[in-house]
C-alpha cells in the first residue's frame, strides 16, 4: 500500500501538468488573465498570465478520488475485479465503499469551492457571500460525516458543539491561509506540496491509506502545476486552485488519527498539534498579515502587499529568493511533525519549540530590521 500510496503522486503529477496546460492556453485564446485590483486592494504589477491552473488542480484531486470510489462500489457489489497489481488495495475496498457518503461529499464541497475560486477570479465577490460558501462544506462534513477535531472533548462538553465550531473554523483558517499566501510565483503551491508531503509521510507511518492517498495526488498536483508556476509564471492558479488547496489540506487534517485508543490519556496526545507544527509558517503568515490589516484600518479581506513574502522582498531579497526561504521554512517546521505523535514527551517539546524559535527568528528578522532603503531609528 505504501507505493500505491506513493503512486499516486506521480498520477496526480500526470494529471495536472497537461491540464493545467490545456487551461493555459484556452484561457490566453480568450484573454482570461489575472484581473486588476479592486477598488482598495493591492497587488504587484498587472502580468497578462492566465489564473485558471487552479482547474488542473481540482480535476488532479477530484477525478481520481471519484474514479476510486466508483471502482471500490464496483468491486465491492461484485461487478468487477481488480487488476494483480492492485491486490494489495483489495482488504480495503469495504473500507472505501463504506466511505463513499463521505467522498462524495468531500467532492461536492471540492467543486463548490473550486467554482467559487473561479467565479471570483473573474468577478470578484463580497468577502461574506465567500465566507459562507467556504464555511458551508465545512460544516456538512463536521455535523453529517463526523469529520470532527476534538471530537474527544465532547462528553466534557455535553455535546458536539465544541467539535463543530473548532471544524468550522479550522476549515476557514487553513482555507484562507493557504489563499493569502498565493501572492508570489510557486510561493502557495510549493507550500502546499511540502506540507502535503509531511502529512503524506506521518500518515504512511501511521497506516492511514485514505489520507495518504488524498495526500498523494495533491501532492502530484502541486507538482504539476508548479512546472508551469516557477520559477517565472506561465499560469497562476487563482482563487480556484488555492481554495481547494486549502479545503483538502483542512479536511485531510482533520480526518488524520493523531492520537491512539487510549485518548487523551495516550502518552502521544500531543501529535493533536501536528497541523499547527506543519503549518506553522502559513498560518504566521495568515495572524500577522490580518493583524497588520486591522492595525491599518484595513478589511482583513481586501488584499494587500503586506505578506511575509512581500516584507521579505522590502528587506532586501529577491521575489524567487523569497519564496525559497518560506518553502525552506516550511520544510523544517514540517520535519518538525511529522513523527511529533510517535516521539517522547521531551522530544516532542524540542521539536515543538525548534518550530516556535523558527517563528520568533523569522519575526526578529522582520520587525528588528528595516525595509531597504530606510535608516535605522
Amino acid at each position: 500500500m505504501v507505493w500505491l500510496c506513493l503512486s499516486l503522486v506521480a498520477l496526480g503529477a500526470f494529471i495536472a501538468l497537461p491540464a493545467c496546460d490545456v487551461a493555459r492556453r484556452v484561457s490566453n485564446r480568450l484573454g482570461a488573465h489575472d484581473t486588476a485590483p479592486i477598488v482598495g486592494q493591492e497587488k504587484p504589477a498587472h502580468r497578462a498570465i492566465p489564473n485558471t491552473g487552479g482547474i488542473g488542480i481540482a480535476v488532479a484531486i477530484g477525478l481520481p478520488i471519484a474514479i476510486g470510489l466508483l471502482v471500490a462500489n464496483l468491486v465491492h457489489a461484485g461487478t468487477v475485479g481488480l487488476p494483480g497489481w492492485l491486490g494489495p488495495a483489495s482488504v480495503h475496498v469495504e473500507g472505501a465503499a463504506e466511505r463513499t457518503p463521505m467522498g462524495i461529499a468531500f467532492l461536492g464541497g471540492l467543486v463548490v469551492l473550486h467554482v467559487l475560486g473561479l467565479v471570483d477570479d473573474r468577478r470578484p465577490l463580497g468577502w461574506l457571500i465567500k465566507l459562507v460558501l467556504m464555511l458551508g462544506p465545512a460544516a456538512v462534513l463536521a455535523v453529517f460525516f463526523q469529520t470532527r477535531l476534538l471530537e474527544l472533548l465532547d462528553p466534557y462538553v455535553g455535546g458536539a458543539w465544541l467539535s463543530v465550531v473548532a471544524t468550522v473554523l479550522w476549515f476557514g483558517v487553513v482555507i484562507n491561509a493557504m489563499n493569502f499566501i498565493d501572492n508570489m510565483d510557486g510561493l502557495s503551491a510549493g507550500v502546499a506540496a511540502i506540507a502535503g508531503a509531511c502529512f503524506l509521510a506521518a500518515a504512511l507511518i501511521n497506516g492511514q491509506w485514505f489520507v495518504a492517498g488524498v495526500l498523494g495526488l495533491l501532492v502530484g498536483a502541486c507538482s504539476g502545476f508548479l512546472v508551469l508556476n516557477f520559477p517565472r509564471a506561465k499560469l497562476f492558479m487563482g482563487d480556484g486552485g488555492s481554495l481547494v488547496i486549502g479545503y483538502t489540506l483542512a479536511f485531510l487534517t482533520v480526518r488524520t488519527t493523531y492520537v491512539g485508543d487510549e485518548g487523551l490519556a495516550s502518552g502521544a496526545w500531543y501529535g493533536v498539534f501536528m497541523p499547527l507544527v506543519v503549518l506553522a509558517v502559513p498560518l504566521y503568515d495568515f495572524v500577522t498579515v490580518t493583524l497588520i490589516r486591522l492595525k491599518d484600518g484595513r478589511s482583513p479581506f481586501v488584499g494587500s502587499m503586506q505578506h511575509l513574502s512581500h516584507r521579505l522582498v522590502r528587506r532586501g531579497l529577491t521575489r524567487r529568493d523569497a519564496v525559497l526561504v518560506i518553502w525552506g521554512c516550511t520544510l523544517l517546521a514540517g520535519l518538525s511533525g511529522v513523527a511529533l505523535a510517535t516521539l517522547r514527551p521531551w522530544q516532542a517539546a524540542l521539536a515543538v519549540a525548534q518550530v516556535g524559535v523558527l517563528l520568533v527568528v523569522l519575526a526578529l528578522l522582520e520587525y528588528s530590521s528595516r525595509p531597504r532603503g530606510e535608516d535605522r531609528a
